[in-house]
């Protein structure tokens, strides 16, 4: 226990009105006086005579020590004397806590009258610091432990505990609560702090906190387990309170409920929401509403409910929090029982219907409307508006309201079969409604009666949106079975001009007149094919030799070329994602892709400016983000390509993937670079969109589908069989043979042509048009045939079939197949084990003789 002493030590107030002036004044006056003595006798010293001159100087002397002696006892004072003292210490003695001030080493300065009582010390002697009188017992050691800790750092502090017994001896007894306090405090002329220490006895505020807490907890009580439901919602619809009966009738565990946890769409049913939300009140006021609509139970069932509703707006018109009684439309038991079931029944019909329903009187006005309704046109008309019976007609597009009042008229005269009206939204024409007028078969028809009719309105903008996606759809595939059919022919005519070319080179040396004339036959006849091949990607009918990538790798090996091709005024960019996924593409399509759409914003930027090409993962709710309605839902890797352009004008960004659609001059585009682009895309199972604005430039978004790897154990059902592509042509290696090939063709010149070449080879050729013919052919040489190169499309029997028919022979057979197709549009009619060998339309005749010579080989 800390050393307790008693000291006598008041500081004088930093500010005291209550001072009364010392004796400085007649002090000075003093001095002055005894030195104008002192210079009177020594000047007049011989004339005054020593005795008269000791008297005076006795006198003085005198003078002095009864003034040092009044200045010792305080009568008189030099400095101005202060009454704070007494007054400091009045106002503090008044206290009714106990006040106790110690020095830093526990000795006793200060203790007021309220700290004795307090205690019980009746004199100086029985004075205990606060440490002393509470640091051995539990109840409060740990608090005062806390404080005196906290002051030897220099940090003030509070604390409550409570005591079985009262500190003051001999006290009624009894539990009693007190609040402790402490805190350092500097003296002027002190270089150590005083402690100051505050105890008071807080039982009676706490008794009146725990009555508080009593009522309170009883009017909670109450609220709790009233026979309706409460809640109450911030202005964001969160949940901050629900009492006992709604969270039993929801379901909802109230140990567990956090306030803002549940929010109102959580627990309201279809669109009651529409209903809660069109109750709002007047800047400063507050409105009631009542509201008939179902909640969700934690367990998904519907519970019929009526709301009194109550919102609140500020001044400033900002939505305050509501609250919300709720009464359960299933209990209660009365003698309209069976009215109030049928009516609750057709309540949570009217409101849960996906239709927006509004009965119109004679006049056209809304008496009635349902959620459906409210939410539908809650940018048109409100709650406030249907209880003014507004016209129905506001809801309507302005060029549409002659037919709805024709529509309307027919119902006020009964009549069936009304036709429904297409109209849109007004002030959002994107949005697509449809409306039926019906009339009410009971209804008087007179004016500000009952309905006259029902109007039910459908939101057709999901309906129109398809139907626009199915006629784009429709279009460019029937656009692609054109262009594939197209790309096929032409196939045909190039082969057979490219063998012909071949065939003419080949009896003309490079010194003949004529020679550079074929020569100039057959580079155009290849840049035909060039454009066949763009066709055929449109159409999705080109072989592609998908494989497993990362993009990442390929963007880089791109970027030299990229480079070139922009040229130096147009700054390229390009922003690699981070861990990219791989992707399953033909490198070669891919990389012919990214090099179109670079061209074309090139072309877009005559006078330079930035072309990025950007990589990144596209999770599966991630696609939920885009506003593209044809991108399904899925994991993807997706390439942008933008560029800051003159952009594309909205009507003839609906086209830019259409064959032969080009906005450039004549001569310098085919328009089939998008088509093209757009078909390999469609064609690796990606998708590929568009966002241009004028002036702005225009961005290229590619999705390719996330490639996951899976093993394979076998060739599963369906699966392509392999074919054997064809090899590039080595000009050293033999191309001629001794072997019978059976050359089945239906289009005589191409099959002239091959024959032709393969017969020059040494080859013995035997053809037919088609593939009835053939089997002819082969059961005639009596199936002496070691290669058999096929056609795809034929009349009678396709190239396939044949495959099939000729493998039951001879199941060895060697099987070439020549088309203008990719493989993948006939190979998976073939056996998953088909082995065979692949040319694409055109071809020269050294393509021809290698392929055959090949398979021959394998």
């Amino acid at each position: 226990m800390a050393k307790e002493a008693r000291a006598d030590f008041y500081p004088v107030p930093i500010v005291d009105q209550n001072t009364r002036p010392g004796a400085v004044t007649r002090l000075i006056i003093f001095i002055v006086v005894l030195t104008g003595a002192a210079i009177v006798f020594g000047l007049f010293r011989e004339r005054l005579g020593d005795p008269f001159l000791l008297g005076m100087l006795g006198v003085l002397a005198m003078i002095g020590v009864g003034f040092l002696f009044a200045t010792a006892i305080g009568f008189v004072q030099i400095t101005p004397r202060s009454t704070g003292d007494e007054l400091s210490k009045a106002f503090v003695d008044s206290m009714s806590q106990g006040l106790l001030v110690t020095d830093t080493k526990g000795r006793v300065v200060y203790a007021n009258r309220a700290y004795a009582d307090m205690t019980g010390a009746s004199s100086a002697a029985d004075l205990k610091t606060v440490e002393g009188l509470l640091s051995d017992v539990p109840e409060a050691s740990v608090t005062i432990y806390r404080l005196a800790s906290g002051l030897r750092d220099g940090q003030p502090g509070d604390g409550e505990f409570r005591l079985a017994q009262s500190i003051r001896p001999g006290a009624e007894p009894g539990a009693r609560w007190y609040r402790a306090r402490a805190r350092a405090f500097s003296v002027p002329g002190q270089r150590l702090p005083m402690l100051a220490w505050q105890l008071a006895d807080i039982s009676q505020e706490r008794a009146e906190q725990e009555r508080f807490f009593l009522d309170l907890q009883k009017a909670i009580d109450h609220l709790d387990h009233a026979p309706a439901g409460f809640f109450s919602a911030d202005q964001d619809g969160r949940v901050t309170y629900i009492n006992a009966t709604l969270a039993e009738w929801l379901g909802i565990d109230l140990a567990s409920f956090t306030p803002g946890a549940v929010s109102l769409p959580d627990i309201v049913a279809g669109d009651g929401m529409a209903l809660v939300r069109s109750v709002k009140a007047d800047p400063g006021t507050t409105r009631n509403a009542v509201i008939d609509l179902d909640l969700t139970t934690m367990t998904g069932e519907a519970l019929p409910v009526r709301f009194m509703h109550r919102v609140s707006a500020s001044r400033e018109g900002i939505g305050g929090p509501t609250r919300t009684i709720v009464l359960n439309r299933t209990q209660g038991e009365d003698a309209s029982a069976d009215l109030r079931a049928s009516e609750v029944r057709f309540t949570r019909f009217f409101n849960s219907t996906p239709m927006a329903i509004a009965g119109v009187d004679a006049s056209g006005r809304i008496l009635r409307t349902n959620a459906p309704f409210l939410s539908l046109f809650s940018s048109v008309v409100d709650r406030d508006a249907v209880d003014r019976r507004v016209r129905l007609d506001t809801v309507i597009h302005g060029r549409d309201r002659p037919a709805f009042a024709a529509a309307f008229e027919k119902a006020r005269q009964r009549q069936a079969d009304i036709d429904p009206i297409d109209t849109v939204l007004p002030g959002n024409e994107d949005r697509h409604i449809r409306f039926y007028v019906n009339a009410v078969a009971d209804g008087t028809g007179g004016e500000g009666a009952e309905e006259s009719a029902i109007v039910y309105a459908v939101d057709t903008t999901e309906q129109k949106a398809l139907e626009g996606q199915m006629a784009q759809s429709q279009k460019m595939q029937a656009v692609g079975q054109l262009a594939g059919g197209i790309a096929h022919d032409f196939n045909n005519v190039l082969t057979a001009i490219i063998m012909a070319s071949d065939l003419l080179l080949t009896n003309h040396r490079p010194s003949d007149p004529s020679f550079p004339d074929i020569m100039n036959i057959k580079q155009n006849a290849n840049r035909a094919a060039s454009l066949v091949r763009q066709l055929l990607a449109f159409s999705r009918k080109q072989t592609l030799r998908p494989e497993v990538l990362n993009l990442t790798d390929v963007l880089a090996d791109l970027r030299m070329l990229l480079a070139r091709l922009v040229g130096n005024d147009i700054k390229l960019k390009i922003d690699h994602g981070r861990d990219l996924w791989p992707v399953k593409v033909d490198i070669g399509q891919f990389e012919q892709v990214v090099v179109n759409l670079a061209v074309n914003a090139r072309d877009a930027m005559p006078a330079g400016g930035d072309l990025t090409v950007r990589t990144r993962n596209v999770t599966t709710e991630e696609c939920k983000t885009f506003p593209y309605r044809e991108l399904t839902a899925a994991d993807y890797v997706v390439v942008e390509v933008e560029d800051t352009g003159s952009g594309i004008a909205p009507d003839v960004l609906k086209k830019i993937f259409e064959p032969f659609f080009t906005t450039k001059e004549v001569g310098k585009g085919t328009g089939l670079g998008l088509s093209m682009v757009y078909g390999i895309i469609k064609q690796t199972g990606g998708f590929i969109f568009c966002d241009s604005e004028v002036g702005k430039g225009s961005i290229f978004r590619i999705f390719l589908p996330r490639h996951i790897a899976e093993a394979k154990t076998a060739a599963e059902p369906g699966e392509a069989p392999s074919a054997a592509p064809a090899k590039p042509a080595d000009s050293t290696k033999d191309l001629s043979g001794s072997a019978t090939v059976l050359l089945v063709e239906d289009e005589d010149a191409v099959r002239m042509g091959g024959m032709r070449a393969l017969t020059s080879r040494g080859y013995t050729v035997h053809e037919a048009s088609s593939g009835v013919e053939a089997l002819e052919v082969f059961e005639a040489l009596g199936g002496k045939v070691d290669i058999v190169v096929s056609d795809v499309v034929m009349p009678e029997m396709d190239g396939p079939t044949l495959l099939g028919e000729l493998r039951k022979r001879q199941p060895d057979i060697k099987f070439v197949f020549v088309s203008g197709y990719a493989e993948d549009a006939f190979a998976r009619n073939l056996p998953a084990d088909a082995q065979f060998g692949f040319l694409p339309k055109p071809f020269s005749l050294k393509q021809l003789a290698t392929i055959v010579k090949d398979v021959l080989e394998s």
